[in-house]
């Protein structure tokens, strides 16, 4: 069946949602038309506003609405020997949920995927070595998955860090293989912070 070009053009937006296909994004579309119109104005609104409003932090690559985001802006976190690498902005909520770690982040906003066209150039990988070699950086404690993509980009950020000596630990013990960081329980989170292990 073909539907109208604008509730056509509201179905294919919405399957860009993460785990929304066709008939998902049939289902919302007609539900925001048919009963939350209200909630859809404020939806659409507030896309707009994050879009306009929210950019990355000139230090960790993280969403933020300043040049510098809070937590890179902590004195605290500033005076830190510590950056912990993660692939997203979802990753770093839950570690900082464990309350196991205080020092910085960088944030890739993905993994290394060559057939993706997503090289180090795309996760910033040269602002970190800058942060590295200009900074004085004691441990690089790598945080991405233990997927192959995760694996592949820690390996590459590790050869990074070698080159200045840096120490680099790895996030092991308790995390599922093939998992994402984000969707681990905190507890579990917790534990396989504590006990990383050294890789260079």
């Amino acid at each position: 069946m073909k539907f109208t070009p604008l509730i056509e053009e509201l179905i294919e937006s919405l399957k860009i949602l993460p785990g929304v296909g066709p008939k998902s994004a049939q289902r919302i579309a007609f539900g925001l038309l048919e009963r939350q119109q209200k909630g859809a104005r404020r939806l659409s609104s507030a896309i707009n506003s994050a879009l306009q409003g929210v950019c990355r932090c000139q230090l960790c690559r993280n969403f933020s609405e300043h040049e510098v985001c809070d937590i890179c802006h902590s004195e605290f976190r500033q005076e830190s020997a510590q950056i912990c690498v993660v692939a997203s902005p979802m990753d770093l909520l839950a570690i900082e949920d464990t309350g196991h770690y205080k020092g910085r982040y960088f944030v890739l906003m993905g993994l290394l995927s060559p057939i993706d066209g997503i090289g180090p150039q795309e996760l910033g990988l040269n602002l970190l070595e800058k942060q590295l070699m200009e900074q004085n950086i004691e441990e690089l404690i790598l945080a991405t998955s233990p997927s192959v993509e995760g694996e592949a980009t820690a390996y590459y950020i590790s050869e990074i860090a070698a080159q200045y000596q840096i120490k680099v630990t790895r996030l092991a013990q308790g995390l599922p293989s093939g998992g994402e960081l984000a969707s681990i329980d905190g507890k579990t989170l917790g534990h396989a912070f504590s006990g990383r292990k050294s890789l260079a």
